[in-house]
């Protein structure tokens, strides 16, 4: 899973080192799995380059299909997006990143857009933040000490201390603003989606461009009607198990270790920001079997925040 993750839209072609590099395995394990790949149908190789093939859309609509997100999200996002006619959006926490699992727009604007299965730093979204808001507090530790400051625009939000006050503001809240953070032009606003038992396992935003959004418009027309959505939506989980189950962060696992001795069972803690590199990968290969719609549409597409 981490060699099919390497690709995305600016590494749509690799050479073997570069999927080694990206993929955080050694050459030669690399190799191996791009061979699986290439056997599988899920690759292919053209001069001394990697390329994927239209058959790891097959991984993304499976999940679609056996979770049904289309079906259980669409007509809260199509009713957001009918009263402000922009865009609207489910994202869960994937590491350090936030992975749409539903988008919905009638924007036409040529910026940047979302989609489902894409991914961007959780730090820079109003999902984001509202996820990072809910996290236990060693959870929440554990994703600023793998924190990475990034400024993509001259607004952004990229110190550590500046950022953990945005985020008790937002848990004390309810609810995030994020604008100019991802990209110039993008404003949103979100709040957490609650399974039946009250654990927060998704966000829901309303985006737009902040050229003709306030915050304090954002606040006082759209947050009422997301906080409908999202108390709806904890009702529409009740009928879709096998989604809510997806969603629902990933609990203990055990990984294999290998040494000298051969292979070894070891159970590792995962938790939602990952507290090491073993953590990381293990949590991003997880939620690749979780939630493989990530797979198949990881990013010419950029999100909204």
């Amino acid at each position: 899973m981490s060699v099919l993750q390497a690709f995305d839209g600016g590494h749509g072609e690799m050479a073997l080192v570069e999927v080694a590099r990206r993929s955080g395995l050694s050459p030669a394990t690399a190799r191996r799995s791009l061979h699986t790949l290439i056997e599988l149908g899920y690759a292919r190789v053209v001069g001394k380059r990697y390329v994927l093939t239209p058959n790891v859309l097959v991984l993304g609509s499976a999940y679609l299909r056996a979770s049904r997100a289309d079906e259980a999200f669409t007509p809260e996002l199509k009713r957001v997006v009918e009263r402000f006619g922009d865009a609207a959006s489910v994202s869960v926490l994937e590491g350090l990143n936030i992975l749409y699992v539903a988008h919905l727009s009638q924007q036409r604007m040529s910026r940047i857009t979302s989609g489902v299965g894409v991914t961007y730093p959780a730090q820079l979204t109003s999902m984001g933040r509202v996820l990072l808001a809910n996290l236990p507090s060693s959870r929440l530790d554990g994703f600023f000490a793998e924190f990475r400051a990034m400024k993509p625009t001259a607004r952004t939000i990229d110190d550590p201390n500046e950022l953990r006050a945005e985020i008790a503001r937002a848990r004390d809240s309810g609810y995030a603003v994020a604008i100019d953070q991802l990209d110039y032009g993008i404003a949103a606003i979100a709040v957490p989606i609650r399974d039946p038992q009250g654990d927060v396992v998704a966000a829901i935003n309303s985006s737009g461009y902040s050229g003709s959004l306030t915050r304090e418009a954002m606040i006082e027309e759209r947050l009422p009607e997301l906080r409908a959505s999202a108390a709806a939506l904890t009702q529409v989980l009740r009928r879709y198990p096998a989604l809510l189950h997806s969603l629902k962060p990933v609990s203990p696992q055990t990984s294999i270790a290998t040494g000298s001795e051969g292979a070894v069972l070891k159970t590792e803690p995962t938790t939602s920001a990952g507290s090491s590199p073993a953590s990381r990968r293990s949590v991003a290969k997880e939620a690749a079997s979780r939630s493989p719609a990530g797979i198949a549409a990881r990013a010419p597409n950029r999100l909204k925040a």
